[in-house]
């Protein structure tokens, strides 16, 4: 079962990149629980962006896949200067980690570093994306769904 929005009031998040761009552009389908969560670990400053993540977006600019409201390296830095955020550097041993992972799962090399840094920091990977949330709730890490 997962905590509660105030069990969660001390609890290390990472958010999955699409959880960044619905916080900060205001799309999406955040919910209200995540949503509680999310500003409990902002006031905390136990809130994770992984390092994997402005890639992420660069590369999703860089081919036309997604419009910002600023150049991409200007929108990634007010993001990642928002109070209580802070960047999971990716250190060598989540980098490895990230092709050792004690579980089957898609060769995706970012969506391992998010589950990776997740591991390694014992943060709660939010996410919406369902394939990451199943493999949760199979106990590989631990995650929440932003859609609640």
């Amino acid at each position: 079962m997962n905590p509660s929005p105030e069990q969660r009031q001390h609890e290390r998040l990472l958010i999955d990149t699409h959880v960044l761009l619905w916080l900060v552009e205001g799309y999406g389908s955040l919910g209200k629980e995540s949503r509680i969560a999310i500003d409990s670990s902002t006031c905390q400053n136990c809130l994770y962006i992984s390092a994997i993540t402005p890639w992420e977006i660069g590369l999703l600019v860089s081919k036309g896949w997604l419009q910002l409201n600023a150049d991409v390296m200007q929108w990634i830095r007010a993001a990642l200067d928002k109070p209580g955020v802070t960047l999971a550097p990716l250190e060598p041993e989540i980098a490895v980690a990230s092709t050792r992972l004690p579980f089957e799962m898609h060769a995706d090399p970012a969506d391992r570093i998010l589950i990776a840094t997740a591991r390694h920091l014992g943060a709660t990977l939010v996410t919406a994306d369902r394939t990451l949330l199943e493999m949760a709730a199979k106990g590989c890490f631990a995650g929440m769904d932003a859609t609640i």
